[in-house]
């Protein structure tokens, strides 16, 4: 009898035991439980994709190259694509962050609250130029907005060719369509490469090209690769619209600065994110001293910080 009791005793145990267990396991104080809630990322570890406009592409990967230094736990995977396809993958789960020359209007703001339950946000970061080059042999070293509108819409006469960054719609593309043509399609003499590099390659092997790209492949002349990029096409200057007298200038810092180069646009993010990732701890970064210098030596106009500009004579 007092076997067969210890028998029933040991059994309902056995049977009781995982059921409490399952029960504990479950509470959302427990520590196994709060393992599997916890965010896989935070601002300073994890993975996360962003897509990211390929004109920025040479800034941006220096940014993340710092940011990876100082935060060696991270992986941010960028993917440099063509604008309208960076911004389609906001509507991809796993693309956390887009980097393109625009933020978002209301009513897609509206429409990605509907889909994920809030809004995505978006700032500036700085501030970019479209740089015009052609072949070292050219004698087309300088234009005006009115030139280069007339050899984009194809009203001008002539032996050219305007090639841009993209067979795609790229931020380049989008540039001359909406800002310039202010929605007139391009001319039949426009013609696309594959990439901003692909542009310079094709500059350098015609004499009669004109290629349009983001002033961050070619305006750098500390970075080694721009240097070789510089070596083989030339800048073109363009005609200043709000100066006083006659100038035509570069795309420099300063002038992008002071409003004197005409063919300018920011850079913005636009962040898919409810909490304390990392891809808020990518943004703190951009906008912050650290990657607002990093703009500021990649002669990028930061949008974040002012550094200033001062007006400086030299004597000899």
């Amino acid at each position: 009898m007092n076997n067969r009791l210890l028998y029933s005793g040991n059994w309902i145990i056995a049977v009781i035991a995982p059921i409490l267990w399952f029960i504990q396991a479950c509470q959302p104080g427990n520590e196994q439980s709060g393992k599997e809630n916890k965010p896989y990322d935070t601002p300073k570890q994890g993975r996360i994709v962003i897509s990211v406009d390929e004109s920025f592409k040479p800034i941006i990967d220096s940014q993340l190259k710092v940011f990876k230094a100082s935060f060696p736990e991270t992986d941010i995977v960028a993917y440099y694509k063509a604008e309208a396809e960076c911004l389609k993958d906001l509507e991809v789960d796993s693309v956390r962050m887009v980097i393109v020359t625009r933020g978002l209007s209301k009513e897609e703001s509206e429409g990605f609250e509907q889909k994920i339950n809030f809004k995505p946000s978006w700032g500036l970061l700085a501030y970019d130029a479209v740089a015009v080059v052609t072949n070292k042999n050219s004698k087309r070293n300088t234009l005006s907005l009115k030139e280069l509108r007339s050899m984009l819409d194809g009203s001008i006469g002539g032996d050219y060719e305007v090639v841009m960054d993209g067979t795609k719609a790229t931020s380049t593309v989008r540039y001359a369509i909406d800002t310039l043509l202010k929605g007139k399609p391009l001319g039949s003499k426009v013609v696309a490469a594959r990439s901003s590099e692909g542009v310079i390659d094709y500059v350098e092997n015609s004499t009669n090209a004109i290629g349009l790209l983001g002033v961050s492949w070619v305006g750098n002349p500390e970075d080694e690769q721009q240097l070789s990029f510089q070596n083989r096409i030339q800048m073109v200057s363009m005609k200043c619209e709000t100066c006083i007298e006659d100038a035509y200038v570069l795309p420099y810092q300063a002038n992008i600065a002071l409003g004197r180069y005409p063919l300018t646009r920011g850079i913005y993010y636009i962040l898919k994110e409810n909490y304390e990732g990392l891809g808020k701890g990518f943004v703190n970064f951009l906008i912050y001293e650290r990657g607002q210098l990093i703009f500021k030596r990649a002669y990028i106009l930061p949008g974040r910080m002012n550094f200033g500009v001062r007006q400086m004579e030299i004597s000899e």
